[in-house]
């Protein structure tokens, strides 16, 4: 190793200890394992095998003297203390990277980063996305389509849009919309089945759908509030609600429609409404953000309009 290597390692050395903090690299390291939730997906990324991963992680560990990951079937999960950490982590690379493009370019750009559900996305945002670009042109909506609600919360994100239920921690949320839940399908599916009795519905085809948040209502939930009897639930299952509600444009059965969602569908004649029989969202849609990273001007805009899109959308 050459003199000014070794000279920068030692002046990297002296920083680090003079604010107290671990080597650069295990933090990074840190924060890209959180963020995937796999050491696998964060040696992909950082181009390094996977045990190398371990092992920064196992010599951040030792040095802070905590746990950081409890191994999962799925990946590896943040301990209590560690959920801390990454947010104060992530979120100063993201200030830091968002200061550096400030400062290296002659303007300012102008962006958001919305996560939210692909079905939220299409369904709801897109159409109506027109009108925010039409009195924003300057701002640049990006997205981040998360496969998990949790994946929400990444620092890299300046705004989110989560089920309504609960408070989380280190966040503040505004409510976007009430909504009801009722039956659709596709017209011919809709044509075939019109001399059905509501308490036989149980029995047609059913679409369902494997919602991440146990909190979501199911057709078993649904038939429940209408106090309709019924066992053993018929038909497909699915992993996203777009592909559910293909499935019953397509004709193969009944899905249970989200009203601000289906309704553009059903206005295209693409669904059709199945009964009369409807049932309040328990839970609804809030858009949030980290109370650990002051929303930029551009993300406060695209917030207030966000809010204004969901009043006017509300069903009457």
């Amino acid at each position: 190793m050459s003199g000014n290597q070794n000279a920068i390692r030692r002046i990297a050395t002296i920083v680090r200890k003079y604010y107290g903090l671990p080597p650069l690299t295990s933090l990074a390291v840190f924060e890209a394992t959180a963020r995937h939730a796999s050491f696998s997906r964060a040696a992909d990324e950082m181009n390094v095998t996977k045990s190398a991963i371990s092992r920064q992680i196992k010599a951040l560990e030792d040095e802070l003297g905590i746990k950081l990951f409890i191994r999962a079937k799925d990946g590896v999960q943040l301990t209590a203390a560690a959920h801390d950490l990454f947010a104060e982590i992530s979120s100063s690379f993201s200030r830091w990277s968002e200061t550096i493009r400030t400062i290296t370019t002659d303007e300012p750009e102008e962006s958001v980063t919305l996560a939210c559900t692909e079905a939220f996305a299409i369904l709801w945002l897109m159409p109506r996305l027109h009108q925010f670009t039409s009195i924003f042109p300057r701002i640049t909506i990006n997205y981040s389509i998360p496969d998990r609600v949790g994946d929400y919360r990444n620092a890299e994100v300046d705004l989110f849009i989560r089920p309504a239920n609960g408070a989380w921690p280190n966040e503040k949320s505004e409510p976007l919309y009430d909504d009801i839940i009722y039956p659709v399908c596709g017209a011919g599916f809709a044509g075939q089945h019109n001399d059905f009795e509501v308490s036989s519905m149980w029995q047609l085809p059913l679409l369902h759908l494997e919602w991440t948040s146990p909190n979501w209502p199911r057709w078993q939930d649904f038939f429940q509030a209408k106090s309709i009897t019924c066992h053993g639930l018929r038909g497909p299952r699915f992993a996203k609600y777009t592909v559910l509600l293909a499935a019953a444009e397509a004709n193969q059965g009944l899905a249970l429609g989200w009203d601000a969602m289906v309704r553009p569908l059903i206005d295209q004649g693409k669904l059709v409404r199945f009964s009369d029989l409807s049932l309040t969202d328990p839970i609804g849609f809030c858009v949030a953000w980290s109370d650990r990273k002051p929303l930029s001007d551009p993300a406060r805009r695209f917030k207030s309009w966000l809010c204004d899109q969901a009043k006017r959308s509300v069903h009457s």
